[in-house]
């Protein structure tokens, strides 16, 4: 009933920057917070930074001041923009919200199927 679509993964050279984007489709009352988490080949997936909905961020320290999290309440999505990258950000990137379906039903957590950023030195 509830879609998050990622897009804007990719192949790019170390300093480089890339945008991704996740919109949230199908049954939706209310999103709550909404952030991106990040998983390395071989180890677990970890919170990369996270956005509510009146605008609140906060992020991982290891992308403070290099990556930026926003997000269009109208159009459901968040953005992820990725500058000064490096070798170590190659990751899947997974989208998460928090969403609520109807008025009366809880806010439930909701993943995309993740998008590639691979970062060449």
């Amino acid at each position: 009933q509830v879609q998050l679509v990622e897009s804007g993964g990719g192949l790019v050279q170390a300093g480089g920057s890339l945008t991704l984007s996740c919109t949230a489709s199908g049954i939706i009352f209310s999103i709550n917070t909404m952030g991106w988490y990040l998983q390395a080949p071989g180890k677990q997936r970890e919170l990369v930074a996270t956005i509510t909905s009146g605008g609140g961020t906060n992020y991982v320290d290891s992308v403070k001041g290099r990556f930026t999290i926003s997000r269009d309440n109208a159009k459901n999505t968040v953005y992820l923009r990725l500058s000064s990258l490096k070798p170590e950000d190659t990751a899947v990137y997974y989208c998460n919200a928090d969403i609520k379906t109807t008025w009366f039903s809880a806010f439930r957590d909701y993943w995309g199927q993740g998008t590639q950023v691979t970062v060449s030195s």
